[in-house]
């Protein structure tokens, strides 16, 4: 069984676009791995050579906007590393001239591009405009999930737009792949929130509670951190368990990185854990 680890990576600032990994300490449990140039790398700490830069946001194209024009000169300005995507990557539908529209700014970096489905993709039948696009970088297109290591990281693109119950294929796949790769760190990321603020009036945000296996699955994998989109704005939150409650020891941090481009949300209803955010900036 893997050891309970403290989680020094949950006290830091992340940065809204850009996340740098760099290698955990096998040996220490009680240091984790920085995110670098935002606070002093605990002592004894084993940093990658290179370092691992892993970039990227959800909600991202249109071809009546110019939101994803911004981000994308953004991704330019980080020419190394892995970019990821988080769904509803081409609106409306995910058709092949939406993805045309994609190819012209995002499209400049695909061949390093690790990408999630949104809701938006699956709007056209099976999602084939975006496994077409991306082809095998997508994964299977009956699944549409997959892990692969960046660096001490394991890293796991879901699939939130089909069967992810308990028991489900994909719940099995990520049993496996989380029992197959005890890393230190672990982080997963898929288009849907199962915690996030939202727009409107009063508080305690919203919850997708059928995201909540993949949270079960990793919660007791002791993963480190969920990246999120469709909420069309960024969102940090604190550390919490499956159920939302606190959790600064072992629970998980969720970023909602859905400020690829489209833009138009807001965070007026805000979950307990929120702990800032921005609703207006790309």
């Amino acid at each position: 069984m893997r050891p309970v680890h403290h989680r020094l990576l949950r006290q830091a600032a992340l940065l809204t676009l850009a996340i740098t990994f760099v290698a955990c300490n096998d040996t220490d449990n009680l240091t984790r791995p920085s995110v670098q140039g935002l606070y002093t790398t605990p002592t004894g700490l084993v940093t990658a050579n290179p370092p691992q830069i892993f970039t990227g946001a959800g909600d991202i194209s249109s071809c009546s906007n110019t939101g994803d024009e911004a981000t994308a000169k953004l991704l330019d300005a980080i020419p190394e590393g892995t970019v990821y995507n988080i769904g509803d990557d081409a609106y409306n539908n995910g058709t092949d001239a939406e993805f045309a529209c994609y190819n012209a700014t995002w499209g400049r970096h695909k061949a390093r591009t690790k990408p999630t489905p949104g809701n938006h993709e699956y709007n056209t039948s099976g999602a084939t405009g975006y496994y077409k696009y991306f082809g095998a970088a997508a994964g299977d297109p009956s699944k549409g999930y997959y892990s692969y290591d960046l660096g001490a990281w394991h890293i796991i693109a879901l699939n939130s737009n089909i069967s992810r119950s308990t028991g489900s294929a994909q719940d099995l796949w990520l049993a496996s792949d989380l029992a197959a790769h005890p890393n230190q760190c672990t982080l997963a990321y898929w288009h849907h929130p199962l915690y996030s603020s939202t727009g409107g009036t009063g508080s305690g945000g919203v919850s997708i509670s059928s995201m909540k296996p993949y949270w079960d699955r990793l919660y007791a994998a002791h993963a480190d951190l969920v990246l999120n989109g469709h909420r069309h704005f960024y969102e940090r939150l604190a550390p919490i368990k499956p159920d939302g409650t606190s959790d600064p020891v072992n629970g998980i941090r969720t970023i909602i990185a859905g400020m690829g481009g489209i833009g138009g949300g807001s965070e007026t209803n805000l979950f307990p854990a929120h702990q800032t955010g921005d609703g207006n900036t790309f």
